[in-house]
């Protein structure tokens, strides 16, 4: 099991910046895709941005042009870079790590960091 710890989140006014960081205690290389998701209040958990272990990303498309994923492999670290922040990214946000091992997926998850914008 990997431990996936999540950093970087706070308040911020809308049109600020944040970045997230997800430092895991294994090597990047393991997953297959690691990904932030993002729980809003009252709302249903949902992804946010993904990148594959072939460098490939993927944006929800009410982030797109705004954030930016990507990986630090000597770091095992997958950072968010958040701009143009809005009051409804407000919401915890949570790293995600997935590896298929013998045809079954695993999946691994952070404990999440608060990320408030404020109008």
């Amino acid at each position: 099991q990997v431990q996936l710890v999540e950093s970087g989140g706070g308040l911020v006014q809308a049109g600020g910046s944040l970045r997230l960081s997800c430092a895991a205690s294994r090597s990047l290389f393991r997953f297959n895709v690691m990904a932030w998701y993002r729980q809003a209040p009252g709302k249903e958990r949902e992804v946010v941005a993904g990148i594959f272990s072939t460098g490939t990303t993927n944006y929800a498309d009410s982030v797109k042009g705004r954030f930016t994923i990507s990986r630090d492999n000597a770091k095992n670290t997958v950072y968010l870079q958040m701009n143009s922040l809005k009051p409804e990214d407000t919401g915890v946000y949570y790293c995600y790590a997935a590896k298929i091992v013998l045809g079954s997926l695993r999946e691994d998850w952070g404990q999440g960091t608060q990320v408030t914008v404020s109008s």
